[in-house]
């Protein structure tokens, strides 16, 4: 679903192309509290792309290294009480120190108690919300009908609810599916492109929001972040997905392509 007010981006984009210099130059200081699945997969997108990832998770530590980092991604993919309390800590950290923080609200709508920290990790106003379309729909406090952590609805289904949560929350709103939709409750932006192989591979959608919060530590515009972030994965998941075999070769291939865009001879 498109309209009239849509702006297109793809790569190439000299826009992306400068703002990606950038945040390879800033190298951002990328505070990850995630999912147990997308750790690894997750600091290694984030050096592939430049930025320097940390996995401080502990509650003791978080709001601390918050303060410190230039941005923040909360996951709450795979969550226990000792992180929802660390997400709670590093979110109220972030805020008051002026830092941006993007919560991804991974299965938000399937279950009742992450659905309710999602809730909580709201009121510290997150510069960005990144999810599938179902997850956006249930955060958006519609039914989601969302399968597990899986999208059972089309990014474009979700995009009325996500201007609408944009404009509620004054905040980004990222929808993520075969296009992506970015929008601030005004402006909207679609990202075509990619390849599917990205939804057979895990922690890839828990990645791009990381890389979402290096170019919000970078940038100062959460707009720009997440469309920036969304170009730029789109190209690497399409370039890699022309020298795939299958899923295995694909993240190894991903992981290449997102250090290469922008910096080929």
């Amino acid at each position: 679903m498109t309209t009239d007010r849509t702006i297109e981006r793809t790569w190439p984009d000299p826009e992306v192309a400068a703002e990606l210099s950038a945040l390879r130059r800033a190298a951002p200081l990328t505070h990850c509290i995630t999912n147990l699945v997308a750790d690894n997969f997750t600091a290694n997108a984030l050096l592939a792309v430049g930025a320097s990832p940390a996995m401080v998770i502990a509650p003791e530590e978080a709001p601390g290294f918050a303060t410190i980092a230039h941005a923040l991604l909360l996951n709450v993919g795979t969550i226990t009480q000792a992180d929802a309390q660390a997400m709670r800590l590093a979110a109220a950290a972030a805020r008051h120190a002026g830092k941006p923080w993007v919560l991804d609200p991974v299965g938000a709508g399937a279950l009742p108690w992450r659905t309710a920290v999602v809730a909580e990790l709201l009121d510290q106003r997150p510069a960005i919300v990144r999810g599938n379309a179902s997850e956006i729909l249930a955060v958006a406090g519609a039914a989601g009908g969302g399968k597990g952590v899986d999208s059972t609805a089309g990014s474009g289904e979700a995009l009325p609810r996500a201007k609408d949560l944009a404009a509620r929350l004054g905040a980004v709103v990222a929808v993520s599916g075969a296009t992506d939709f970015v929008t601030d409750g005004e402006q909207v932006v679609a990202i075509p492109g990619g390849n599917a192989l990205v939804t057979r591979v895990t922690a890839t959608g828990c990645a791009l929001g990381a890389i979402m919060a290096a170019f919000a530590g970078t940038l100062g515009s959460p707009l720009r972040a997440a469309v920036a972030a969304s170009v730029l994965y789109k190209e690497a998941a399409s370039r890699a997905g022309k020298v795939a075999r299958g899923p295995g070769s694909f993240a190894v291939a991903f992981l290449d392509e997102l250090s290469r865009v922008g910096v080929e001879g």
